[in-house]
């Protein structure tokens, strides 16, 4: 594979971020981004550059893993966030993959496990553990799903194909020849036109139609 896939693990449990830390920087397929020990942090972390993918804690003292998310989602971030947490609540599953979140694992996953979910995120694919798969049968919705893609420009609708294939904005740019800057604006026209939190949600639409 090419370039390594950046990765922001947010926890406020310093010896257990540490330890993910370790973890990906253990996989040439990943690279650390950073760390960050609360959501103020880690929306200071991605303000003014994205990791590919962003662990978040839920239960975290002051902004929850929740209130991390949708803040992150309302400033436009792009990148994969996939929750890592101890909680296995149904109502926690449902809430969080509604507010956007690409993935949703427990804290005891194994560490080999953990990293194949997190390169299957990057591939597009919304990762769940086992234990708390059963729940994404209260997510789907009824809505016409060929709706929103018919209103698609040519250009939307490549960088869908992309996006489906699970490429990063970066890798969007260098295949069309267009600027990171000029996908993320297009992946946000995206987002709104499929009414998506997510663009694996988008993605995974996109491929079920």
């Amino acid at each position: 594979m090419g370039k390594p896939y950046s990765v922001l693990v947010v926890d406020d449990h310093p010896l257990l971020r540490k330890g993910i830390c370790q973890l990906i920087a253990s996989d040439t397929d990943f690279n650390l981004f950073g760390e960050a020990g609360s959501g103020l942090d880690a929306l200071t972390s991605v303000a003014t550059d994205e990791p590919d993918i962003i662990l978040l804690d839920l239960n975290m003292k002051g902004m929850t893993g929740l209130d991390t998310l949708n803040a992150m989602r309302q400033e436009g971030v792009t990148s994969r966030i996939v929750i890592l947490t101890v909680s296995d609540a149904k109502q926690d599953v449902i809430r969080l993959l509604r507010a956007g979140a690409d993935g949703y694992l427990l804290k005891d996953t194994e560490p080999d496990l953990l990293l194949e979910k997190l390169k299957n995120a990057m591939l597009g694919h919304r990762v769940i553990s086992e234990e708390v798969e059963e729940y994404l049968y209260e997510l789907k919705d009824a809505t016409d799903e060929q709706e929103w893609i018919a209103t698609l420009t040519p250009r939307e609708l490549q960088i869908l194909e992309q996006l489906a294939e699970g490429l990063s904005n970066r890798m969007i740019s260098e295949h069309l020849h267009i600027s990171e800057g000029t996908v993320k604006v297009h992946v946000k026209n995206l987002l709104r036109k499929a009414n998506a939190k997510s663009r694996t949600e988008m993605a995974v639409r996109y491929l079920n139609q």
